[in-house]
């Protein structure tokens, strides 16, 4: 019986084209397949489970949905403004991971008899001959490796998830959902927040939360005033555009007193620290970090990986030393740590230090 169930995957869609290559390839190799489409907005059209249950028909495999809305707003949307409240800036993809989804999809495959839960990230699994851990390595595809997003998943889940696109080109997959005849062949990638798809994180936060952000000051790294502003909580670290400022020169946000609803602004260089902390950690390629370690770190997703030292500090915590000044690294977003391809681990930054040792 357990034999069979080795043999049979839970196939998350989105409705996208690389969830529904993902669903083919987990099929060609001979899995009992089963397509599932999370209901994640509570006003979501319907579209995308549509287009997931179209591919499911033509692939001969059965098709549900299953309604998370409640989950995600308090898991997701609801750290999303109160993170954005405080100052800094989330990253709803990785909560979404670290919080929910997998979690989620895995009790679906259990309640359905299935054991894999096969997803269309772009990443890789595979296993250390040498300490028998799960590894988590980049995609062959380097312009749509998510490893950044994927750093939260345990053991225990890598053992049962299966990325079949991790080797696979963009270009490729698109060019299979065509062969194939799928409806979502040529559907466009989504780019942005799923439940802010204009973008505007401020009008989101007012309709989420029923009031309006307080306006406030802006100003200079002297502490002058130099302007008013819409609401702290609009804007982020190293942000230029939308400041509505004319200082002679391009100035940046470079730090934020959410208590005082301030916003100082300043050049460019003003942006730069070479030290932060995080917290919230969690260790793939390893069991934990007992001593300082030479990685290569990535503090956004689409940043190229910076040299950088990291260190354990108490209370479950880590130092990161890099090895040159970084730009507008943000609390709320993650710091992931890389030793080649491999993801060592990764966690949530807290505090960002300056050269002179000041806290951003």
């Amino acid at each position: 019986m357990r034999e069979n169930r080795n043999q049979s995957a839970l196939i998350a869609m989105s409705g996208g084209v690389d969830s529904s290559a993902a669903a083919y390839l987990a099929q060609s190799e001979g899995l009992r397949c089963q397509g599932v489409t999370m209901r994640l907005l509570e006003d979501d059209d319907g579209r995308n489970a549509a287009d997931a249950e179209s591919v499911c028909r033509r692939l001969g495999i059965p098709f549900s949905t299953l309604d998370v809305a409640a989950e995600f707003r308090e898991a997701v949307m609801e750290k999303f403004v109160r993170v954005y409240q405080a100052g800094g800036t989330p990253n709803p993809c990785v909560d979404c991971n670290r919080c929910m989804k997998f979690s989620r999809l895995m009790d679906a495959a259990d309640d359905a008899g299935l054991y894999y839960v096969v997803t269309g990230h772009y990443a890789r699994i595979e296993r250390d001959r040498k300490t028998g851990r799960l590894l988590l390595n980049k995609a062959l595809d380097a312009g749509r490796d998510q490893s950044y997003f994927l750093y939260t998943l345990t053991q225990g889940q890598l053992e049962r998830i299966r990325f079949p696109l991790g080797g696979m080109e963009k270009r490729q997959v698109r060019e299979l959902a065509e062969r194939l005849g799928f409806v979502n062949a040529r559907r466009r990638d989504s780019q942005d927040i799923c439940f802010i798809p204009d973008g505007d994180y401020g009008a989101f936060i007012e309709a989420y939360t029923g009031r309006t952000l307080p306006p406030g000051d802006f100003l200079d790294q002297e502490g002058r005033v130099v302007g008013r502003h819409r609401g702290a909580a609009r804007y982020t670290l190293g942000q230029r555009k939308g400041l509505g400022l004319s200082m002679g020169e391009p100035v940046y946000v470079c730090g934020k007193d959410m208590a005082e609803g301030a916003v100082t602004v300043g050049p460019e260089s003003a942006l730069y620290a070479r030290e932060i902390l995080a917290e919230d950690l969690n260790w793939i390629s390893m069991e934990g970090l007992t001593g300082p370690l030479q990685v290569r770190t990535k503090t956004r997703s689409r940043q190229a990986e910076q040299p950088a030292v990291v260190f354990p500090e108490a209370g479950g915590r880590v130092r990161v030393v890099f090895d040159e000044p970084q730009r507008a690294v943000t609390p709320g977003q993650a710091a992931v740590f890389y030793e080649g391809e491999r993801v060592v681990g990764g966690g949530t930054i807290t505090e960002i230090f300056k050269e002179d040792g000041h806290e951003l």
